[in-house]
């Protein structure tokens, strides 16, 4: 067929246009790659970590440990508040009754440090989840931050601290520690003075300043506090990685692990989500993409659907509504068939058992357990499960067990609610260190 100018044009116009479709789909799978491989920029990084890279080098340690589970960290901060008066060795014994991490316990025995990760609990999880997906970006990160406070002079030896650098792994690190080695001294200083003119425009790192604390070109450091053997976290910079101090970490814990090497534990973090799906596959959380993909595909079916609705007239939609109620009808019917015959059904089993019974008496000689098992099996079950277990008409209620409400999807409800309140209302700024300091 013979084409004239007019469609020519017009058939170049389409093949233009699918062109320029085409092309950025093409294109799409790489851009996302590029920028899903690293979940933190180097920026990020330098802003999450200035506010704690001056800390000692076993109090950084476990601060990067804790802040691996969020949600424990707000549970230790509402149970420091709620028991003010324990101090050391009874801290420790109260310690010892929680169940959460060890890393999160060590923190406890820090009050400035945990009262600021709990307040600040954004930066708490981007800190964690920055760690757990970037560890040698975040080690290598710390070392730079220590470089520009060096070379800015606002990082040296004092009464607190003793700064000293060492070769480590081909490298020349700054190693910070506790100038007294059974007490920890948080050192306090405005981020974008310390390491020198903050390199990047905006946002300036946050940090949690005490009452009374002036900006200044050095450190500023809250009183110290006696922690003992609670703080058993280091740093291996030659390898980027955080150990442990066995000795002060089976003192502590009074436990008797044999390494000293640190692992992320991922039953410790409750239900919060992972910031990556490699991270998350790594701790045993891929299901959260299957999860993804269902709610995506449930989407499809729906936006299908409306498509659908959108296209029908009243007629056809008044069909569709008849239908859907006639289908409605036949299924409560079918299922008012089933109860009536499962009813049917229990009703003559529980004849027959009660018949059973009644001969399993007769051959026990008159035994409690004879003449009613069914009492007794209830007995029996309820002084395992604890006391105040009742049987009443044929459901079991357990009063005290270790499975209280486990039956109960309103009580599963409610106690979720208040977890997800619970972790909601650690979100926030502001406040201060609640111990006096002295400066440099």
């Amino acid at each position: 067929m013979e084409l004239t100018i007019g469609s020519a044009r017009r058939l170049g116009i389409i093949m233009l246009a699918a062109v320029v479709v085409l092309i950025p789909s093409m294109r799409q799978p790489v851009a996302e790659e590029a920028a899903t491989s690293k979940t933190f920029s180097q920026q990020e990084l330098d802003e999450v970590l200035a506010p704690i890279a001056l800390y000692p080098d076993a109090l950084l340690a476990q601060v990067l440990m804790a802040s691996t589970y969020p949600m424990e960290v707000v549970e230790a901060a509402r149970w420091a508040k709620a028991n003010p008066n324990l101090k050391d060795k009874a801290l420790e014994d109260a310690l010892q009754e929680q169940s959460w991490d060890p890393a999160v316990k060590a923190i406890v025995a820090v009050p400035q440090v945990l009262t600021m990760m709990d307040e600040k609990l954004d930066w708490t999880q981007k800190l964690g989840d920055a760690f757990l997906s970037q560890q040698e970006e975040v080690m290598q990160t710390v070392q730079n931050l220590r470089g520009k406070a060096k070379d800015a002079g606002n990082l040296e030896t004092t009464s607190q601290q003793v700064v000293k650098t060492e070769e480590q792994g081909g490298q020349t690190v700054v190693i910070i520690e506790s100038a007294e080695p059974e007490k920890v001294y948080v050192p306090v200083y405005n981020p974008t003075v310390i390491y020198g003119s903050w390199w990047y425009p905006a946002p300036p790192p946050y940090y949690y300043y005490p009452p009374g604390y002036v900006a200044g070109p050095g450190l500023w450091f809250a009183a110290g506090v006696i922690v003992g053997g609670a703080i058993w976290g280091g740093c291996n910079w030659g390898r980027n990685e955080i150990n442990i101090n066995v000795n002060k970490y089976n003192s502590f814990n009074r436990t008797n692990i044999k390494t000293g090497d640190w692992n992320h534990n991922p039953s410790h973090r409750k239900g919060v989500s992972y910031r990556d799906q490699t991270t998350a596959q790594k701790y045993g959380r891929g299901s959260d993409r299957a999860a993804a993909q269902s709610r995506e595909q449930f989407r499809g079916r729906a936006d299908k659907g409306r498509a659908e609705l959108g296209s029908m007239d009243r007629g056809q939609l008044d069909k569709k509504v008849q239908a859907a109620d006639r289908a409605s009808h036949d299924l409560g019917s079918k299922t008012g068939d089933l109860s009536k015959g499962a009813g049917r059904d229990m009703g003559t089993a529980t004849r027959d058992l009660g018949a059973s019974n009644r001969d399993l008496g007769s051959l026990g000689g008159g035994s409690a357990a004879g003449r009613d098992p069914g009492k007794a099996g209830s007995r029996d079950l309820g002084s395992h499960a604890g006391s105040g277990a009742a049987t009443r008409s044929g459901s079991s209620v357990s009063r005290g067990g270790g499975f209280s409400g486990v039956g109960s999807g309103a009580s599963t409800r409610a106690a979720s609610s208040r977890g997800t309140a619970s972790f909601g209302s650690g979100r926030g700024a502001g406040g201060g260190m609640r111990s006096g300091g002295r400066g440099r």
